[in-house]
């Protein structure tokens, strides 16, 4: 099980894996409601190296990018469910509009993204070109989502295809 840090702790733990000579991965998102295709991200961030570190965005951050009604879960509840996951290591919740920032203070040796991005598309990989990090593409095809997975609880249907107790 992973483990939910500030940005102090999460520090000292990356210096204390890069001194045991220890790759970084990285990989970030809201994880309001987890699905599988969040699982699955998670788990191919974690093949790409040695630690990987997990950073949530922030009930504020996610508003902005989602819209009303987003979050649903808080965002210390998403990062426990999130460390809780088997390929995380350290879960970090984060403020700011993007990970750039993060990015260089951690400088982890690969930045994940989701398979709804290519190298060429992913927005921090100017920064990550700049200390010498790679991108990596990772998760299954992006036919996951929490806005339809709540539209299809919010539909009449949302058992469709579930059993139903009598």
């Amino acid at each position: 099980m992973g483990h939910v840090l500030t940005e102090a702790e999460l520090a000292a733990r990356v210096a204390d894996d890069r001194r045991a000579g220890r790759t970084i991965a990285f990989a970030n998102g809201c994880f309001d409601v987890l699905h599988v295709g969040h699982s699955r991200y998670l788990e191919g961030a974690s093949r790409e190296a040695d630690r990987l570190i997990v950073a949530v965005n922030d009930d504020d951050s996610v508003r902005r990018l989602k819209g009303r009604g987003r979050p649903i879960l808080p965002a210390a509840t998403r990062a426990e469910l999130v460390a809780a996951l088997g390929a995380v290591d350290y879960v970090v919740i984060f403020p700011d509009p993007n990970v750039e920032r993060l990015l260089r203070l951690f400088r982890p040796d690969v930045h994940c993204k989701g398979t709804d991005y290519t190298v060429e598309t992913v927005p921090e990989r100017a920064v990550v070109r700049e200390y010498g990090g790679r991108v990596a593409i990772v998760g299954d095809s992006k036919d996951h989502s929490t806005k339809a997975l709540l539209a299809r609880a919010a539909s009449s249907d949302a058992g469709a295809g579930t059993p139903r107790s009598e």
